[in-house]
């Protein structure tokens, strides 16, 4: 969800950790990180070579450009590379009136390409959309480093039940292409992608609902930016619950869900559907940084990092880069903190 622009944990115990693939990883990666690493808001994370990079919303500071780039070696020190876009393309800018910057993009890599999936929409609007850039590499020192803009891959209109922004692109065991999405509305939804484009999936206009808040906690049923990764015979599906982009009053938090088809139905640890507002938590905050959310996830071997942003209010409440270890339980339920 964008910034500035607008906008119990319940399981069985700890199983045993794999060996992190950083050796010389810090116990405390947020407590050890220096460099460029806030303000960071929605961050998507992939590895390319020695390099992790983070792709993330603008804030009200970063006008050099759109979709910040910043990167690290390893996970501690982070430089910034550059932006995406220098300017909003064209064909949102008229899709959208009255917009004014570019949030919540996810990157993967699929095939020679890097995908990055991106939303472009107005404060309390369902007038949004989805587009798609393309790239051959993350260096910007590379030869053929070069963002091309693809174009719409998925809308929303004031008279649809959702809204297309917080996209996240995800794999099926058949090797299926899929397009999450969903802030506020009815919920979490998906669709399905065409994996030699990227974009929808010509002829196949079936909408996926995957979850959906039905009872206000906290005031609000807000629900948004959905990731979803697969373990074992699960997929899961994370998404963030309640109020972002308000500072350290953010009341954010991360919860799971899982289920045996990447369409769903997901379910908490307690069996209770996210169709009807179930959730399993898996990361809230602490005294000092709140609202922990919209999330990605690195994977490295056997070891899961759940990277997502916090609002510091030791230091003015400003979205900072988080990153945690997640912790999967004997009954393969994740935990992070």
């Amino acid at each position: 969800m964008a910034w500035g622009s607008r906008r119990r944990f319940i399981g069985g115990s700890l199983g045993v950790l794999a060996v992190s693939a950083f050796a010389d990883v810090p116990r405390s990666l947020n407590e050890s990180m220096r460099g460029e690493f806030a303000p960071v808001h929605d961050p998507a994370v992939i590895r390319q070579g020695e390099w992790v990079y983070v792709f993330s919303t603008n804030t009200d500071d970063e006008t050099g450009g759109y979709i910040p780039c910043r990167r690290s070696r390893d996970l501690v020190t982070w430089e910034r590379c550059g932006f995406v876009f220098d300017a909003i393309p064209a064909w949102a800018r008229s899709a959208v009136p009255g917009t004014k910057g570019i949030w919540a993009p996810d990157v993967s890599k699929v095939g020679e390409r890097y995908l990055l999936y991106y939303a472009v929409s107005t404060f309390g609007s369902n007038r949004s959309v989805i587009g798609l850039a393309t790239n051959a590499t993350l260096d910007p020192a590379a030869p053929e480093y070069r963002w091309v803009d693809q174009g719409l891959v998925v809308r929303s209109r004031p008279q649809d039940p959702f809204n297309t922004i917080d996209p996240n692109l995800s794999f099926d065991r058949e090797g299926n292409h899929w397009l999450a999405w969903g802030s506020f509305w009815h919920g979490i939804k998906m669709t399905r992608i065409d994996p030699a484009t990227g974009l929808r999936a010509k002829g196949d206009r079936e909408i996926w609902s995957l979850a959906r808040r039905t009872v206000a906690r906290n005031g609000t049923t807000a629900i948004e930016a959905p990731y979803i990764i697969s373990r074992g015979d699960w997929y899961y599906l994370f998404v963030s619950f309640d109020q972002c982009c308000r500072g350290a009053n953010s009341t954010y938090y991360v919860v799971c869900g899982r289920a045996r088809e990447i369409t769903g139905p997901y379910v908490d640890v307690d069996g209770r559907a996210l169709m009807d507002g179930g959730g399993s938590v898996v990361i809230q905050a602490d005294a000092r940084f709140r609202g922990p959310g919209h999330n990605s996830v690195l994977r490295e071997g056997d070891r899961d990092y759940l990277f997502y942003h916090a609002y510091d209010a030791a230091n003015g409440g400003i979205p900072t880069l988080r990153i945690s270890p997640i912790y999967w339980t004997v009954d393969l339920w994740p935990r992070a903190q």
